[in-house]
């Protein structure tokens, strides 16, 4: 096939190259030196391009291998780092839900302290109010007990004396 398409190339330049008249066609030593030509050109020339084009697809399918690789490490690390961020995703929420916690237990502790504390001064308040209120009937009594002595015209009964005496002294 190839030597037919090649025949059918040189046809015309036989054809039109033959000389006007003469017969004597010198087309085959020609053809014959161009064939030696391109046979010595595909000796020197064919294995060269050969190497070059191998080492071309060489080249082109390391870089390809490279980049696929490549692009399989960076898929590995988004996944991965998917991974962590949804960990973290967990941890935060975690963590937020045990400072939500912490906060309840710190807010009901500083409630029960203040309540306490609240228990307390009205507890202190009450004892206090309770010593005013003894002191200021001492008091009272005592100044009661003070105008009666005084006064000479106030006769006291002895059960009378007693009970003002026993008031004093509680």
């Amino acid at each position: 096939m190839q030597k037919l398409k090649f025949l059918l190339f040189l046809l015309p330049v036989y054809v039109l190259g033959s000389p006007s008249g003469n017969g004597d066609y010198d087309i085959i030593p020609r053809v014959v030196n161009f064939l030696i030509f391109i046979a010595i050109l595909y000796y020197f020339i064919a294995t060269p391009l050969k190497n070059f084009y191998k080492n071309r697809i060489f080249k082109i399918s390391s870089k390809l291998d490279e980049i696929q690789r490549k692009l399989l490490e960076s898929k590995t690390k988004k996944f991965e780092m998917a991974k962590k961020l949804e960990e973290a995703k967990i941890e935060a929420s975690n963590a937020l839900n045990h400072a939500k916690k912490e906060v309840e237990i710190l807010v009901q502790k500083v409630k029960d302290e203040a309540q306490h504390e609240i228990n307390l001064l009205n507890k202190y308040f009450e004892e206090q109010k309770n010593y005013e209120i003894k002191k200021i009937e001492k008091e009272v009594i005592s100044q009661i007990l003070s105008e009666l002595f005084k006064e000479s015209n106030t006769i006291l009964k002895q059960d009378d004396m007693i009970d003002i005496i026993m008031k004093k002294v509680s």
